[in-house]
């Protein structure tokens, strides 16, 4: 008996933003990396990765304006 191939799924959303997020962090394991480059299309990680980063740049600005006005 032959064992069937599984044909690799599609990469969710939900995928793709927990690898953007593990790789910000740069805790990304081995396993996901290698299935983001084999499945994975390029501009997904892209589009994501600006929104991580934009959503972050927005934050630290929002924590620094909070401190700022706080500290007078």
């Amino acid at each position: 008996m032959q064992k069937e191939q599984q044909s690799p799924r599609e990469i969710t959303f939900w995928d793709v933003f927990k690898s953007v997020l593990a790789a910000f962090f740069g805790v990304q394991s081995n396993r996901n990396r290698e299935r983001d480059f084999s499945q994975g299309k390029p501009h997904h990680f892209i589009i994501i990765g600006l929104l991580v980063a934009l959503i972050f740049i927005l934050l630290v600005y929002a924590v620094v304006k909070l401190v700022l006005l706080t500290a007078v």
